[in-house]
């Protein structure tokens, strides 16, 4: 059993933890990719694997505030703004051929995902727009002729 003065011990190594895990991630898309990784589609919780039983309360509270913080940074992001960060992240990603992964990303639509679930209406319509004008473009940059429908 875990006393409150280890609780607190191992949270703040956590944030720390946490706070150079975010930073080592060069892209804003990145960041949002992380965070909706963390979050457990069956639940909703976040959850990371350094945390004690103790703690895991606090960690989803921790996680849900920093992706909810990062997703309303980035939606008021221009669409010249996310589409550079966009196509760093695409370049960021050694062993992923571009063409592949907007076609997977075509056919998936794996953004709509990272939209923390307490954001409703114009941010998440303004996110999904948005991604899907910039997937558009990129169809175009990487030539991806339209998504293969039986992949």
């Amino acid at each position: 059993m875990w006393t409150p003065g280890q609780i607190v011990h191992n949270l703040e190594v956590l944030d720390e933890t946490w706070g150079r895990e975010l930073a080592e991630i060069e892209t804003a898309y990145g960041r949002l990719v992380y965070l909706a990784s963390l979050r457990d589609s069956n639940t909703g919780r976040y959850e990371h694997y350094a945390t004690e039983p103790g703690c895991r309360p606090r960690v989803h509270t921790h996680f849900l505030k920093m992706h909810e913080a990062i997703f309303r940074e980035w939606v008021n992001c221009t669409l010249e703004m996310k589409m550079a960060d966009i196509k760093l992240y695409i370049h960021g990603l050694d062993s992923v051929d571009p063409a592949e992964l907007v076609d997977a990303w075509l056919r998936l639509t794996p953004y709509k995902n990272l939209v923390p679930a307490a954001i409703r209406g114009p941010d998440r319509e303004m996110h999904i727009s948005d991604f899907e004008a910039i997937l558009g473009l990129l169809r175009n940059v990487y030539g991806v002729a339209s998504p293969d429908q039986r992949a």
